[in-house]
């Protein structure tokens, strides 16, 4: 049976897409305007309604509340940090990294409350993500707590010689979850103007394709999409990530890989895979397909490239050989926001009323709340230990023009593929190609 491919995405597929409903008629007004329907925009939404429920909020999104990252990942609601300690430690020291990454691993435990009260059935578990190293190489960069043997009691991973159990971590289904926040915030009263497309941001104004949203309060939370802006096309670069979801295993292939338990499973690669074992039985397992595609051009309704299902058919074989021949129900592929630095913002400026929030590189799901969060501080001009975290108002420096751009990123995952390979090889120490390779990047 072929793959079915796009659609947004499996967990979407899963609960049913939505049609675009209170779409934007004309011109309108309010006090504060967000440009994006996905965590980042809903998150911020819903607790600056809670702290002032006088507030006018409105949401405009493109497409429907979810279409984005926040309805694709990996499901991974995560305490990892959203960039690079070492650019964070540069503004703030080694205590202010430490400082957000308490916050987000506090995230961890909102997120998991809020779905509680407001009765989103997400699939939550918190259940922690086992890392592991199948290499040297890798076991040196992880510098693991567990040996072979512990990693195996847990999920016996082929050719894992180390491993590292961070609790931190839950599973969700992210559907579910966007889809029940986007609900939580009708009900406060938050308008979402889906099927609402903005074209140019500017100091009091969101011009959409229907019509101007006026407020004295603009936020941008676009994440991967801010290209399809106006003036905004090289702030953050739009990188592909690709997911696979198998069809549900039976009880002995569950038992033949030992995973028992609803812990996340990641790798130490440069090309890392991330996986989770979903509430119906199944892995979804993503990683790198075709990273960038020029011109920061982003979405084609989730569809990714044939070889990209392939590629991530491999990786599922080569964690688990006894799955060889298992079928493959659904692939998809959306995109995430990539800042020069490979490091997330916060940012407002209450002269302009312009801010913004994202470029989580990957790891948005637990920081699009702790953005949201700041957001309302900052908006509300409140100093607390939130807007006082290293990534608030972190600049960085624009992408490179075309083709520079589109050459140097698919430069950059050739070598860091070929950097797994010859450690996969035997090499007993982080290939000098995957360091060249963060240089070229700018981490």
């Amino acid at each position: 049976m072929p793959v079915r491919n796009g659609g947004v995405s499996f967990w979407w597929q899963q609960v049913g897409l939505p049609s675009p409903a209170d779409r934007l008629d004309g011109d309108a007004t309010c006090d504060v305007a967000i440009v994006g329907g996905g965590l980042t925009g809903l998150w911020t939404a819903w607790y600056l309604h809670e702290a002032d429920p006088t507030l006018d909020v409105r949401v405009v999104e493109a497409e429907f509340a979810g279409f984005g990252a926040s309805g694709r990942n990996g499901g991974w609601l995560s305490s990892e940090l959203a960039g690079s300690a070492r650019t964070y430690e540069r503004v703030a020291g080694a205590d202010g990294v430490e400082r957000l990454r308490a916050a987000l691993r506090g995230t961890v435990d909102e997120v998991v409350g809020v779905a509680a009260r407001e009765g989103i059935h997400a699939d939550v578990v918190r259940s922690g993500v086992l890392t592991v190293a199948r290499s040297e190489a890798q076991r040196q960069r992880l510098d693991g707590e567990l040996t072979a043997a512990q990693v195996a009691e847990r999920i016996r991973v082929a050719g894992a010689v180390s491993g590292h159990f961070d609790p931190d971590c839950a599973r969700v289904h992210p559907a579910k979850l966007v889809s029940g926040v986007a609900r939580a915030v009708r009900e406060r009263g938050v308008r979402i103007h889906e099927g609402t497309r903005a074209v140019r941001l500017e100091p009091g104004a969101v011009v959409t394709e229907r019509g101007t949203v006026r407020a004295p309060v603009v936020l941008r939370c676009l994440e991967g999409f801010t290209a399809g802006l106006a003036g905004h096309r090289r702030d953050w670069l739009p990188m592909n990530s690709a997911i696979v979801v198998t069809e549900p295993l039976t009880p002995g292939q569950w038992h033949e890989i030992g995973w028992s338990g609803q812990e996340l499973l990641g790798d130490e690669a440069h090309a890392y895979c991330y996986a989770q074992r979903t509430a119906d039985g199944r892995i979804a397992l993503g990683g790198r397909g075709v990273p960038y595609r020029f011109g920061s051009r982003t979405d084609v309704d989730g569809r990714t490239q044939d070889w990209t299902v392939e590629s991530l058919r491999s990786t599922l074989t080569s964690l688990f050989p006894s799955l060889r021949g298992i079928g493959l129900d659904h692939a998809w592929c959306g995109v995430l926001g990539v800042p020069r630095d490979w490091s997330a913002s916060v940012a407002y400026d209450p002269r302009t009323g312009l801010g913004h929030a994202g470029g989580y590189v990957g790891s948005g799901l637990t920081a699009t709340n702790l953005a949201g969060r700041t957001l309302r501080d900052l908006v509300l001009g409140a100093d607390t230990e939130l807007t006082r975290l290293p990534w608030t108002g972190h600049r960085v420096r624009r992408w490179e023009p075309e083709p520079l751009r589109w050459a140097g990123v698919h430069a950059l995952y050739r070598l860091y593929r070929a950097a797994d390979r010859r450690e996969d090889a035997g090499l007993l120490r982080t290939s000098r190609i995957a360091s060249l390779a963060d240089r070229v990047a700018g981490r």
